[in-house]
């Protein structure tokens, strides 16, 4: 949530920047609540020093008491009244506030969707084949990995189950890409597969509503997170945090769901988009005027995994229409896929700069080195998601005989060199 006085400030900005993050927010709507909010916190104060002026009169003047008294309960009716309205209207303030997004970043390209991301890096070039390659979801099948026909069976569309050397293939890359981070100070998690819809409403997911991507459970108020970021948001929501703690490095292991509502064709077929999925996950508390410079560390791990992993890759500048509200600046890394409509780029990390606009949602301070307190900068970064890892990995390092060789990196944690049909 942007600073009410910022927006004030800063109308036009503001207002331009929801047109270019094509969202629909009413930033006049909060300058007009916070203007009222001012008037009637002036009104209420007012009459509250009237009161205690009422209060301290009843006792030098008792011949006059009587007065008084009827003064005092007119001020306590008006007292109460006034705060009932200005309650209203201070809720009605944060509703306002919250639809409104982050600023984007100056350098952030202006457009709508991902065709208008800025290629910015690319690592390898797209992988070529003397054979016709097959998509990961005909290699999962003839290799008896992955089962899609009983996961839908006993799940629905977009389950799948994970078989043979598949399930030691999700371990060896959580395990691969764990070790990376522990070695770059990341302290490791498994994380609830459950948060509050308030802790989903602070890091900036709508849990409510035909436009939303979350699982809700009726009546318990709770929700399927879809990615560790809710909850290793949500670790220090309401805490005063100390400047010698930060920066914070965390990494979430956490299983995701999502109900993709409407994903559907070539580019999410098999692995692509699922409902479940398993994540690593990196998130960042730090100071403000350190937060662009972790940005760039955590893209930069998310270059080394991939990079390990041998697979051709490049990283886009996230277009602000493609941003998501929460984030400041977002880097996308899409990994080749062969199988995917032919040959095509698909995303496979992102890492966003979220400044402070999380933490204001969830209350996350700091106390700066005048003892004064501020909200803190947050960050966050896929590690790596497996299902897309796998896709990658499956369709880049097939061979002309249906076997798929394993990256180098990953064959000390999955025990073999090589996935082959069984006979």
């Amino acid at each position: 949530m942007l600073d009410y006085r910022f927006i004030v400030d800063k109308l036009p900005a503001v207002k331009q920047n929801i047109t270019d993050r094509y969202m629909k927010a009413d930033a006049d709507a909060v300058v007009r609540l916070f203007n009222r909010r001012t008037e009637l916190a002036t009104a209420l104060q007012s009459l509250q020093q009237q009161r205690n002026a009422n209060a301290a009169a009843m006792k030098g003047k008792p011949t006059e008491r009587t007065g008084l008294i009827a003064e005092g309960k007119k001020f306590k009716e008006d007292i109460a009244a006034a705060e009932g309205e200005l309650g209203k209207v201070e809720a009605e303030l944060e509703t306002e506030a919250r639809r409104i997004p982050n600023m984007a970043h100056p350098d952030a390209p202006v457009g709508k969707e991902d065709k208008d991301n800025l290629e910015v890096k690319r690592v390898g070039e797209p992988t070529r084949f003397d054979f016709e390659p097959l998509d990961h979801v005909t290699l999962g099948q003839n290799l008896d990995i992955i089962d899609f026909d009983a996961a839908t069976k006993v799940s629905g569309t977009k389950f799948y189950y994970l078989k043979n050397e598949g399930v030691f293939l999700e371990l060896g890359l959580i395990r691969y890409a764990l070790d990376i981070l522990q070695k770059k100070g990341f302290t490791p998690f498994i994380t609830p597969d459950l948060a509050k819809e308030e802790i989903l409403e602070g890091i900036g997911f709508n849990p409510r509503g035909a436009e939303s991507n979350v699982y809700t459970l009726e009546e318990e108020g709770t929700c399927l997170v879809g990615t560790a970021e809710i909850t290793l948001g949500g670790y220090y929501s309401n805490v005063i945090l100390s400047r010698e703690q930060l920066p914070l490095r965390m990494a979430g292991l956490s299983h995701c769901f999502r109900r993709e509502a409407g994903a559907a064709g070539q580019f999410s077929k098999g692995l692509y988009r699922v409902h479940q999925f398993t994540k690593l996950e990196m998130f960042m508390y730090c100071l403000p005027e350190d937060s662009d410079r972790f940005h760039e560390e955590l893209r930069a791990i998310e270059e080394e995994i991939f990079s390990g992993l041998e697979i051709p890759f490049r990283v886009v500048d996230t277009c602000t229409g493609d941003l998501g509200a929460p984030a400041y600046r977002k880097w996308d890394l899409e990994a080749w896929m062969p199988g995917r409509n032919g040959g095509e780029w698909g995303e496979v990390t992102s890492t966003s700069n979220c400044t402070d606009y999380q933490a204001r949602r969830l209350n996350i301070k700091y106390k700066d080195e005048e003892g004064k307190n501020r909200f803190v900068h947050m960050l966050n970064g896929t590690a790596i998601a497996i299902s897309r890892g796998i896709i990658a990995i499956l369709e880049n390092f097939q061979q002309s005989d249906g076997s798929v060789r394993l990256p180098r990196a990953l064959v000390p944690y999955c025990g073999f060199e090589e996935i082959r049909r069984r006979q």
